[in-house]
């Protein structure tokens, strides 16, 4: 099941899915975040995923302990916000360190 759809090859994109959870983490730690916000902020980074696609991970990430959800309404519309737990903080926390290691793996050669 494709995560997203960019100009990387089809088998690459599971290679991605960690990174745009890591996306999705870093971004509701700085704010609250909701779907479609989320979709455009991914696909400025070249990554087209769907709302079919997003939402459930949300609803992972929530169900994980990472994300809360709250329901915000505006008139006639709701919509559900989410915001990083501690525990989500802390991975994220985690995940820089393991990420920053990669990069300069990565980019030695360069």
């Amino acid at each position: 099941m494709p995560i997203l759809k960019s100009n990387a090859r089809e088998s690459d994109h599971e290679l991605y899915s960690g990174l745009i959870r890591l996306h999705v983490l870093h971004h509701a730690a700085e704010e609250p975040i909701f779907g479609l916000g989320m979709m455009e902020e991914l696909a400025r980074h070249g990554y087209k995923i769907s709302a079919g696609t997003l939402y459930p991970l949300l609803a992972r990430l929530e169900a994980k302990g990472y994300l809360r959800s709250t329901e915000e309404r505006n008139g006639k519309s709701r919509r559900k916000l989410y915001r990083a737990t501690a525990q989500g903080r802390k991975a994220l926390t985690a995940a820089r360190s393991k990420v920053r290691e990669l990069f300069h793996e990565l980019m030695e050669g360069e």
